[in-house]
């Protein structure tokens, strides 16, 4: 795995990814046009601090919010909006964030520009229920990243915060980012090694404060299959800290996209993590 700039970048490629890339545009333009959607609402000044909310049809159980990929220096969240139905229909309001990129601001700046998202979309989902609702961080590959370092930072919040993370699912992550440093990808993040170790959840991570899930496609490089793993031990406390409730998955044949399509399926074992994780929210919720 010493060849950095294969395991996260050619390696990572597929044929297909352009293909299916627009089914999920054109399925995600199915999703935006449901009569309930609020489509870009504002969580921050800047122009890309912006979530949709796509309310449960009937009593909501929850709130998921999702950060999508990109490396944190391109995507947004309109080709994944697809994801919302699946998720509508097991009971929660799903809202799907934005966030600056890089190089337009540092990955230290990115990281604080996604924060307020969750207390904007907690208040939010209030408004819509009535009640306060278990809120859970969804994220794919850089938004994975983001959605560990957010459930990290309930351990410095009160029970009751208005940013309360109740339950963290990564997809497909990356949590220790020294090795991005010397590929292609950095021309944009401008990492050097102390901003690499300094956002790297699986360096910094003390006491893990909420149940997690780490998915990632069985087809994906040895290197994200190694960072999925190790980032559940650190998650369960290796090392001596005390440790959250987590759950490590391998999609069976799935890449670096096609495990967003087993994720909303849910269907066999990865139904079965989805009920124990769930359960494990609710608890931290009460």
């Amino acid at each position: 795995m010493d060849d950095h700039q294969f395991q996260y970048v050619e390696g990572q490629a597929r044929p297909g990814f352009p293909a299916l890339l627009a089914q999920f545009q054109t399925h995600s333009d199915g999703a935006a046009a449901q009569a309930t959607a609020e489509l870009d609402l504002p969580y921050g000044p800047h122009p890309r601090q912006r979530f949709d909310f796509f309310p449960a049809p009937a009593a909501a159980q929850g709130v998921m919010l999702y950060l999508h990929a990109g490396y944190w220096q391109s995507r947004d969240k309109s080709p994944f909006r697809f994801l919302a139905p699946a998720f509508q229909a097991r009971g929660f309001h799903v809202a799907l964030a934005n966030y600056p990129l890089c190089p337009d601001v540092t990955l230290d700046e990115l990281v604080k520009a996604v924060a307020p998202s969750v207390a904007a979309v907690a208040a939010h989902a209030r408004q819509r229920s009535g009640a306060d609702l278990p809120l859970v961080v969804a994220g794919h590959s850089a938004g994975a990243h983001l959605a560990s370092v957010l459930g990290l930072a309930q351990g410095d919040l009160p029970r009751h915060d208005p940013a309360k993370v109740d339950g963290v699912w990564a997809i497909s992550g990356i949590y220790d980012l020294a090795p991005l440093v010397g590929t292609t990808l950095n021309q944009k993040l401008r990492l050097d090694a102390e901003t690499a170790r300094r956002q790297s959840p699986l360096l910094t991570a003390t006491a893990a404060p909420v149940p997690a899930v780490w998915l990632v496609g069985g087809a994906e490089t040895p290197a994200f299959l190694a960072q999925n793993a190790d980032m559940h031990q650190r998650w369960q406390g290796q090392g001596g800290s005390a440790g959250a409730w987590s759950a490590c998955v391998q999609a069976p044949d799935a890449d670096h996209f096609t495990v967003l399509q087993d994720w909303a399926a849910l269907r066999g074992p990865l139904a079965d993590t989805f009920e124990r994780w769930w359960a494990q929210v609710q608890d931290q919720a009460r």
